[in-house]
């Protein structure tokens, strides 16, 4: 329990705002539920979250000690109130989830609390099944990223061991990625492999695409497979053989077929033709071939998993 009391500055304020500007970290459902259960008091009483406070007032916070922390990138799962997240698959060790377009997977510049992994942190941490206070706590990582405009199954660990054997397992490429793309016109031939070397421009967040070795690139192989055609458009499986950055969207810019909605890499005027902001570009299917011994995550060997649905594939090709 921790004892205010209300002084000048913050007297005539609603209860419920005064709670706000003091615990940011406290989401105001959760505060006004704990208003409603009188595990914020004044003067001894149970109140209301609209009572005006007086001078001299005295608040008794019944509230865990973590709601008095200081706000910062750590610790902001504690203000998601009710974490928004499609599981694909569960475990003991770790969880596939479904971020959609338009999420980041971690705190940037641009967004603090409403990123992937602190999603994942708060349903975790709401479960009772991980906290920071804990002693010798891991926290919850991810082990894949996807672009913010980019939906798809994102891995996270929730555990050390499930982190290292995971990265191990990316790193040689036992991990099937697949994605599903639109891009403009048709792919010659339709099924094939884009091989090229791609070099990013850190000023620009862009790559270039070379079909030779230059310095300071890196090769990106692409397997693709045309699945439908329709209304100047193909719907495209790509598995990536390599994992590097904005690798589908520059190399089928490169072969002429650029992904729709790509404002980086496509045509703008095609991309308002077809009414679409944001390249059509899904990580859809995850398969776990483990050639080699995955230790305590060996129960997923062989195992695929596949996200239920691709807004754009029923936007454009009919389901």
């Amino acid at each position: 329990m921790k004892e205010f009391t209300i002084e000048k500055n913050d007297a005539t304020q609603r209860l419920d705002r005064w709670l706000g500007k003091t615990l940011p970290l406290l989401p105001a459902p959760l505060a006004q539920k704990y208003i409603r259960l009188k595990r914020v008091k004044v003067n001894g009483k149970g109140s209301q979250r609209d009572y005006r406070l007086q001078l001299g007032d005295r608040l008794q916070l019944y509230i865990n000690d973590e709601f008095f922390d200081t706000p910062t990138p750590e610790n902001a799962f504690l203000s998601v109130f009710k974490p928004s997240l499609s599981i694909v698959y569960e475990d003991e060790n770790l969880l596939l989830v479904d971020k959609r377009p338009g999420m980041v997977v971690h705190p940037d510049e641009s967004e603090r609390v409403n990123t992937l992994i602190t999603h994942i942190q708060a349903y975790l941490y709401q479960k009772r099944e991980w906290s920071p206070y804990w002693e010798h706590s891991f926290t919850p990582a991810l082990c894949n990223r996807i672009d913010r405009n980019t939906g798809g199954i994102v891995i996270a660990a929730k555990n050390a061991e499930t982190l290292r054997i995971m990265n191990d397992k990316i790193r040689d490429r036992e991990i099937d990625k697949f994605y599903l793309a639109v891009v403009l016109g048709r792919m010659n031939p339709p099924e094939g492999r884009l091989e090229s070397f791609l070099l990013k421009d850190e000023a620009k967040k862009q790559v270039a695409v070379y079909r030779r070795p230059v310095p300071g690139g890196k090769n990106a192989l692409t397997l693709y497979k045309t699945l439908r055609v329709k209304d100047g458009l193909s719907l495209v499986e790509c598995e990536l053989l390599t994992g590097r950055t904005h690798q589908i969207r520059a190399q089928f810019a490169d072969a002429g077929c650029p992904l729709l909605g790509d404002g980086k890499y496509g045509r703008e005027r095609e991309n308002k033709k077809y009414g679409r902001s944001g390249q059509a570009l899904y990580s859809y299917k995850l398969t776990f071939s483990f050639p080699t011994d995955a230790g305590v995550l060996n129960s997923l060997k062989g195992k695929t998993f596949t996200v239920e649905n691709v807004d754009f594939v029923d936007e454009y090709f009919g389901g």
